[in-house]
C-alpha cells in the first residue's frame, strides 16, 4: 500500500516591523543636551568667553581623539566623547589666553590613553583637564562661577532635560543622590558657619554644576559598577566637596571628584582583581 507524502510548509514569516521614520543616535544624545546648556547659559548670562575659544577646546579634543584612537586602538572613534570634552572645557575654563583651552582639552583627552589601570582609565577627563589647569596655573585660569540668579527659567529646562536623559541611561540615581546630599551638607555648612543657607545652596543652580552632575559624576567610564557603589561614591564627593569648602578651597567639586573618584575605581579594580584570581591554598610540607 503506497504512501502519500506530506508537504512540508514552510514556517510562517514573523511579521515585518514597520522602520521607524525618524531616530536619532543615542551617541548624539548627551552632545545635544550639553550643547543647549551652552545655549541657555550664553545667552542668559553669557557664560562664554567668546566662541573661538569654545571652538578651539572643542576642535583640538576630538582631533586629539581621533589621533590616540588610531594609535593605540587603531580604529577611528565616535566624537561625541570627545565634542562632550572639549565643550566642557570651553564652557568651565575662564582664561583671557587660547592656550589654556586647548592645553585642557589636549590634557583631558590624553588622560583617558595613559592614565590607564586592567584597562580603564581612572579620570573623568574633562574633570582632570580642568582640575590640573586650576591648580598648576592659578593665575591664567580661572573657572566659570555664574548662578542662574533670579532667572530659573534655563536652570529649569536644563534640570527637565537632564533629568529625562540621565533616567534614560539608569543613572539618575547618581545625580540624585549627588543632589540630595549636596543640600543637606549645605544646610550643615550654615549651622557651621552662620552664613545664609541661601547662599550655600546658590552653586548647584549654576551651569557650571549642571555639567558636574549630568556629565561628570555620571561619566560611564570613570564611576564603580555597582549601583550601592555609585551612590556611596557620590554621597563621598558631596562630603569631601563640604570638607574642601569648609577649608576655603574654591573649586571644591572639581577637586572632589578628582581625589574621590579615582580611588574608588582603584579601589574597584583591586577587589576584581582578587575575586578573579583567588590565592592558591598552600600545601603543608
Amino acid at each position: 500500500m503506497s504512501q502519500t507524502s506530506v508537504p512540508v510548509l514552510p514556517p510562517p514569516r514573523a511579521p515585518v516591523q514597520p522602520k521607524p521614520l525618524f531616530r536619532i543616535d543615542s551617541r548624539y544624545i548627551a552632545p545635544a543636551f550639553i550643547t543647549c546648556i551652552l545655549l541657555a547659559g550664553h545667552l542668559s548670562f553669557g557664560i562664554l568667553e567668546s566662541y573661538q575659544k569654545t571652538l578651539l577646546a572643542i576642535v583640538t579634543s576630538i582631533a586629539f581623539e581621533l589621533v590616540l584612537g588610531r594609535m593605540f586602538f587603531h580604529k577611528w572613534l565616535h566624537p561625541a566623547s570627545a565634542y562632550i570634552t572639549g565643550i566642557s572645557v570651553g564652557i568651565l575654563v575662564r582664561s583671557p589666553a587660547f592656550w589654556p583651552y586647548a592645553l585642557c582639552s589636549a590634557i583631558s583627552i590624553t588622560s583617558k590613553y595613559v592614565l590607564r589601570v586592567k584597562g580603564r582609565h581612572l579620570w573623568n577627563p574633562s574633570n582632570f583637564g580642568i582640575s590640573l589647569m586650576l591648580f598648576l596655573a592659578p593665575e591664567t585660569v580661572a573657572s566659570l562661577s555664574i548662578q542662574w540668579g533670579n532667572f530659573l527659567w534655563p536652570m529649569l529646562i536644563i534640570w527637565a532635560l537632564g533629568s529625562v536623559i540621565i533616567w534614560r541611561l539608569r543613572r539618575f540615581h547618581i545625580t540624585g543622590i549627588y543632589v540630595v546630599s549636596f543640600i543637606a551638607f549645605a544646610f550643615l555648612r550654615s549651622w557651621m558657619t552662620g552664613s545664609p543657607w541661601q547662599s550655600e545652596i546658590a552653586p548647584i543652580t549654576g551651569p557650571m554644576y549642571q555639567l558636574f552632575i549630568f556629565f561628570m559624576i555620571t561619566d560611564p567610564k570613570t564611576t564603580v559598577r555597582s549601583k550601592r557603589g555609585q551612590c556611596l561614591v557620590v554621597f563621598l564627593v558631596a562630603l569631601f566637596e563640604m570638607v574642601l569648602r569648609l577649608c576655603q578651597v574654591v573649586y571644591a567639586p572639581f577637586y572632589a571628584l578628582f581625589i574621590v573618584g579615582p580611588l574608588a575605581m582603584l579601589l574597584e579594580i583591586w577587589l576584581d582583581s582578587h575575586r578573579t584570581h583567588p590565592a592558591k591554598p598552600t600545601v603543608a610540607q
